[in-house]
């Protein structure tokens, strides 16, 4: 058989419930799926194929998932930094976001977005956002996979100033994209409990229910919120969440930093997922969330990296590392967070958390071939005895050499073949001159 696509001569580090790690590997790709993935001996060649990869004795893994992201935020990176999330918000990102998101604004900077995270490893992404015609646009031209969602505020917004429209644009993203791409997922994104109220958190998780998608939310993200949640509704926001029928295993909730037991609880018998933001969490001086605890309890657990304007970037190496290392701090327990841990986190629970678990995130016969290869010949990453730890704890952004997704390679000796990145990188600054003379 003449494959379409053939990776060999690496570590392959498959992330299946064995976390089986295959030495000299052999991965054959045929109609964007993997047909095969084994061992190959000494004396053999791989097999012909259109197209192949020599993994050069690197590393190849799935590739990274990001759970949470706004991707144009990237036009806002480093805009407003070392304030509370309520000033931040408030007093900088909201009034930016009201004079600087027009359509093709938000096209430039969520296709610079898809160029930094194809460049660090990640293939897929879950995001939250407005103008989601023009982010699922941007996404589609990258090749990338993604879950994408229209954002639902009760307040006028970029795209919806009318919030008596709040339900129906997310109704029509969804009714847009859901056979517009074969990587591309619609999903509905509430952007809180204190910026929705409860009529409009029930519209919008039954529209998700009734077209079968994803329904994500920022839920106990700060101590403020849980305090103006427990004012206004005498509850917990994940209670309140859960008194309005919004959490079953179809939610994503983001951030979840200020959880009580009951909550855990709750969450775990909703069978809801959620997505651990550390960096962003830590940035903006949230908290860390309880997410031992939270694997402990059985709990769904993806990895992602929040928007540019609070991270302030889109990488999921840094975010494994700070993943592993901020609840080994707090808990004061080293094996606390493993370095497999974290890597089923940003690959296989990612893909667990935004619904995708059947398609992607383990190096497997029959999923989908999103692959990535880490280029292992350099001092930081010399010598290697165990793939996870170098994954989380030795590899950067940079080391990644080749992207793989649905079979498609879209990142060849670390330069991405499907976007003009140095355009890309000029609108941006073009975009970015106008928001810094407004100031």
């Amino acid at each position: 058989m003449n494959y379409d696509l053939v990776i060999h001569n690496g570590t392959f580090v498959t992330v299946n419930e064995r976390f089986d790690i295959i030495p000299d590997g052999l991965l054959c790709v045929k109609a964007g799926n993997i047909e095969r993935l084994e061992g190959l001996a000494a004396d053999q060649s791989p097999p012909p194929a259109t197209e192949t990869i020599d993994a050069n004795g690197g590393l190849v893994l799935p590739g990274l998932v990001n759970s949470h992201t706004h991707l144009p935020m990237t036009l806002f990176r480093g805009l407003a930094d070392d304030l509370p999330l309520d000033t931040w918000l408030n007093e900088h990102i909201f009034p930016a976001e009201a004079a600087f998101l027009q359509p093709e604004n938000v096209h430039w900077g969520a296709l610079l977005a898809c160029a930094e995270m194809l460049l660090s490893g990640t293939t897929t992404c879950c995001d939250g956002y407005f103008f989601e015609d023009q982010v699922a646009a941007a996404v589609d031209a990258s090749g990338m996979r993604a879950v994408l969602a229209q954002g639902v505020i009760d307040f006028p917004a970029p795209g919806v100033p009318d919030p008596k429209k709040n339900i129906a644009v997310p109704r029509a993203f969804v009714s847009n994209w859901r056979h517009a791409s074969a990587l591309i997922t619609p999903s509905v994104f509430c952007h809180s409990a204190y910026m929705c109220s409860a009529e409009t958190l029930k519209k919008a998780k039954a529209l998700s229910m009734d077209a079968g998608v994803r329904f994500q939310i920022h839920a106990a993200e700060t101590q403020n919120e849980c305090r103006q949640i427990q004012h206004d509704h005498n509850t917990t926001p994940i209670a309140y969440l859960d008194g309005l029928g919004i959490l079953d295993e179809a939610t994503l909730l983001v951030h979840c930093v200020w959880l009580t037991a009951e909550d855990i609880e709750i969450i775990f018998k909703r069978r809801a997922r959620i997505s651990h933001n550390p960096e962003s969490n830590a940035k903006l001086a949230a908290g860390i969330a309880p997410v031992p605890q939270l694997l402990k309890s059985g709990i769904v657990l993806g990895l992602g990296t929040d928007g540019c304007a609070s991270n302030n970037n889109l990488d999921l190496f840094h975010e494994m590392d700070m993943a592993a290392k901020i609840h080994k701090t707090e808990t004061h327990d080293p094996t606390t967070m493993d370095a497999r841990t974290v890597v089923e986190m940003a690959t296989i629970g990612s893909a667990r958390a935004i619904g995708l678990d059947h398609q992607i995130g383990t190096l497997e016969v029959g999923k989908q071939a999103d692959v990535i290869v880490i280029d292992h010949h350099n001092p930081h990453l010399t010598p290697m005895y165990h793939p996870a730890s170098h994954i989380v704890y030795s590899a950067t952004c940079s080391d990644v050499r080749d992207v793989v997704v649905a079979g498609r390679v879209l990142v060849r000796n670390r330069q991405i073949l499907c976007l003009d990145v140095e355009r890309i990188m000029s609108k941006v600054n073009e975009i970015a001159y106008q928001i810094k003379k407004s100031r």
